[in-house]
Parts: structure tokens; C-alpha cells; sequence
């Protein structure tokens, strides 16, 4: 609140600005997702389809700290053009290097993007707004996010439906490039800034993990596991069950999302992080155990609009909750420790998924049952730190 007593304006040309470049970059990688898979097994790489989202959250793991140490060194700003910058030179290179391995390196190095941006616009976010409205900021940052998530991979199926792979990896390159042309209206936030010299990137252990938000960490690891079985999975999935648009079950799960994402973010404020986490997360093991079942695009697509639902509680709370427990003089830090843990989680579900599925449709519904009992586990630790820690809000 102010001295005058009147709300905080978060709905300023800057907060609006960021959320609208976030869309984009958004927008940018996830509409490659759906067709990412038959594209590498018409490149003759079938048996790698699970190295798709492991090698690009390995990297954007492997960044993180130093996103981190940058963004509280140089400026968020300057950070979340890097992870754009990635986004526009890749699209551009893909259809260049059009051999298994060109095309996992590029995966590889594309990585980075997430790697950079989300950790610098988590901290610019958090610096424009007061601190009992973060949860509902960074619930309409999400939204925005997610509008990018729900928008990308149906415009990406559109693409390749009616032109081709190449068109959609120019079209991903030009999404990544007008996020960053609207970074240059953006002013910095950070108030101590340094020049960039190598010593910057010199990284020690303590750089790495903000111990602080190691709880959140948990959390985070153990709930996006189902992440990275899905983005491995449900394409192939989705096909065998007679949906044509690949796109589309990311676009039910991501709409639902930003319907629910508003109301959480502002529930998240006013009646605790653990208690919505806790909701969020007994709908997402709701969501893996009805696709499992699903027998039918329309039961796939019930299991899509509750994992959706799922996400657009869980997100903002932690990501609330992670700026709850860091300290502001390393927000940058405490930001990629959850994303470290974020991609770290999608990682190891997308590789272990891809080595157990290898292209055989009737291992999709035990993949789907064993990683809703991961989450399970995250739920016990929340219901743990509900029951016998008192929760930061």
C-alpha cells in the first residue's frame, strides 16, 4: 500500500510490457513442441524422441545459476533479452542443421532460453510490486505465460498442417524476435547494477542454490515430473486417439489454466501458498489418473482441462512462495533455484518416460499412473509442512 493509502497500480505500461513479452517468447518455443517428435523421427532419430525436452531443460538447468548471478549483477532487463536472442537465432538454425545430431544440438542450446529469461522476469516482477500483491502479479505474469503455452502449439500444428516444418520453425524465430523488441521500451529495475566482466561468471557453490527456497524447490521437482512425461507422451497419444491438431490438447490444458490462474493468484494472498498448493496438487494427480484411463480424444482432453486447472493453482503459489522465502538482495538466485528444480523435473520425467515408452502406446497409461504417484509424494510433503511448519505467506 501506499503512504496515501490508495492500492498499488500494478497494472502499469511495464508490468503490461513484460507480461506481453513473455507471452511471446512463450509462444516463441512451445509452438515447436507438438511437432517436435515426428519431426525427429523423420530425421531418422525415433528412439531420442525422449532427449526433446531432456536436453533443452538440461541446459536451461545448467544456466540457471548463472541467469541467477546475472540478473542480480547486470539487470533483469538485459537477461531476459539474452534467453529471447536464443530463441530467435534457433529458429532460424533449425532448419539448417537437419541431421539427428544438428538437431539435438540445437535442442541443447535452445535451452538456454528458459534458462535466462523466466528467472530475470520472475525478479523484475517482483520488483515492481509490493510484496503482498506478488501472488496475484505473478498469477497474471503466469496467465500471460501460459496464453503464449496455449496459443503456440496450435498456431505451430496450424503451420505445419498447411505449409511446413521450416515455415514453422521462421514463424518461432519471429515470435522470439518481437519479445525482444519490446524489451527496449522496458526500464531496469535493479538498483546497484555492475558492468559485465568474467569475473561475473565465476560461479561458487553458494551461487548455485538459494538455500531459502530449497522447500519450494521440493515442491517443484516433484510436481512438473508430470510435465515432462507429458510433453514426451501426449503427441503421440493424442494422434492415436484421433486428434488431428496435435496442438490442441496443450491449448484445452492452457486455457483452463488462465481461467483459473487470476482467482489463484489472489487466493494465494489472502489464505496461504501451502493451502492452494495443496488443492493444486490433489487436481493434478486427479488429471494424470483420468488420461491414463482415457480411452477416447474426449477423455484425454477432460484429463488436459484439469491438468490445466491444476497448473493455474500450483504455479503462481510457488512461484509466490519462492519470492516469499528469498531475500531481496538475491532474488535472482532464489528464482533459478526453483527454475533449477522446475527443469530438473521435466527433464527426468521427459528422459525416463522416453526410454521406457520407445514408441509402444500401451506402456502410455503405466508412464501416466507412475509419475501421478511422484506427485503424490509432493503432495505428502506439503500436507508435512502444512501440518508441522509454518508457512510463509
Amino acid at each position: 500500500m501506499s503512504s496515501s493509502g490508495a492500492v498499488h497500480p500494478i497494472y502499469n505500461t511495464h508490468f503490461g510490457l513484460v507480461c506481453l513479452s513473455s507471452l511471446l517468447f512463450s509462444a516463441s518455443f512451445n509452438m515447436l513442441i507438438p511437432e517436435l517428435p515426428d519431426y525427429l523421427s523423420g530425421l531418422g532419430g525415433a528412439e531420442y524422441k525422449g532427449l526433446i525436452i531432456a536436453l533443452f531443460t538440461l541446459t536451461a538447468g545448467i544456466s540457471r545459476p548463472f541467469s541467477g548471478r546475472l540478473t542480480d549483477t547486470l539487470g533483469r532487463v538485459p537477461v531476459m533479452a539474452v534467453g529471447s536472442i536464443v530463441c530467435f537465432v534457433c529458429g532460424l538454425l533449425y532448419p539448417v542443421l537437419t541431421t539427428v545430431s544438428g538437431f539435438l544440438f540445437l535442442r541443447l542450446i535452445h535451452g538456454f532460453s528458459t534458462g535466462f529469461k523466466p528467472t530475470a522476469t520472475a525478479a523484475y516482477v517482483a520488483d515492481i510490486v509490493p510484496r503482498e500483491r506478488w501472488g496475484e502479479a505473478l498469477g497474471i505474469h503466469g496467465l500471460c505465460f501460459s496464453t503464449g503455452m496455449a496459443i503456440g502449439p496450435a498456431i505451430g500444428s496450424t503451420i505445419k498442417i498447411y505449409s511446413s516444418m521450416n515455415m514453422l520453425f521462421y514463424a518461432s524465430s519471429v515470435f522470439a524476435l518481437l519479445s525482444i523488441i519490446i524489451l527496449f521500451n522496458m526500464k531496469e529495475t535493479l538498483k546497484y547494477k555492475q558492468r559485465f566482466s568474467l569475473h561475473i561468471l565465476k560461479i561458487s557453490r553458494k551461487d548455485i542454490i538459494a538455500v531459502e527456497v530449497l522447500p519450494a524447490a521440493v515442491v517443484t521437482f516433484l510436481s512438473y515430473m508430470s510435465y515432462g512425461v507429458i510433453l514426451t507422451l501426449i503427441p503421440d497419444w493424442s494422434d492415436h486417439l484421433g486428434i488431428a491438431n496435435k496442438g490442441l490438447f496443450f491449448m484445452v490444458f492452457t486455457l483452463a489454466s488462465l481461467l483459473i490462474r487470476f482467482v489463484a493468484g489472489k487466493a494465494s494472498d489472502k489464505y496461504g501458498r501451502l493451502k492452494l498448493i495443496n488443492i493444486g496438487l490433489i487436481f493434478l494427480i486427479i488429471s494424470l489418473v483420468v488420461m491414463a484411463f482415457s480411452t477416447s480424444s474426449e477423455g484425454l482432453l477432460l484429463g488436459s482441462a484439469i491438468y490445466g486447472i491444476a497448473t493455474g493453482i500450483v504455479s503462481p503459489a510457488l512461484n509466490a512462495w519462492t519470492v516469499d522465502m528469498s531475500f531481496p538482495e538475491h532474488r535472482g538466485k532464489a528464482m533459478a533455484t526453483m527454475y533449477i528444480a522446475l527443469e530438473a523435473g521435466i527433464g527426468l520425467g521427459a528422459l525416463i518416460s522416453g526410454f521406457i515408452y520407445q514408441d509402444e502406446l500401451a506402456k502410455i497409461p503405466m508412464l501416466m499412473y507412475a509419475v501421478s504417484g511422484v506427485t503424490f509424494l509432493s503432495l505428502v510433503y506439503v500436507w508435512y509442512r502444512l501440518k508441522y511448519k509454518k508457512a510463509t505467506v
